[in-house]
């Protein structure tokens, strides 16, 4: 999947859902975004790779809490569309 020329919360949500239900080897309809993503039962190598994995998609590093304080993939997504567009300046 490619990087949309502006990140929206819902281009990142559907981004984590992919890659996560390919981890988990199902469905992306399987995959609740309300879920904790402890609760998703990944490998902390696994956790690293699609973080870093991330971190690339988007083009910026994450603060090392990202993931603590929203841990889910809507609050994650929500977070980093909101801390981008906070970066755009403004036209």
């Amino acid at each position: 999947m490619s990087k949309p020329a502006q990140l929206t919360a819902k281009a990142v949500q559907d981004w984590l859902v992919e890659k996560i239900a390919y981890r988990l080897q199902v469905e992306p309809s399987a995959v609740d975004v309300t879920t904790l993503f402890d609760d998703f039962e990944l490998d902390s190598t696994e956790a690293l790779i699609l973080a870093g994995e991330l971190e690339s998609w988007i083009g910026v590093e994450l603060p090392t809490t990202a993931l603590w304080y929203h841990p889910t993939i809507a609050d994650l997504a929500t977070f980093i569309a909101e801390e981008l567009a906070a970066d755009v300046p403004a036209r």
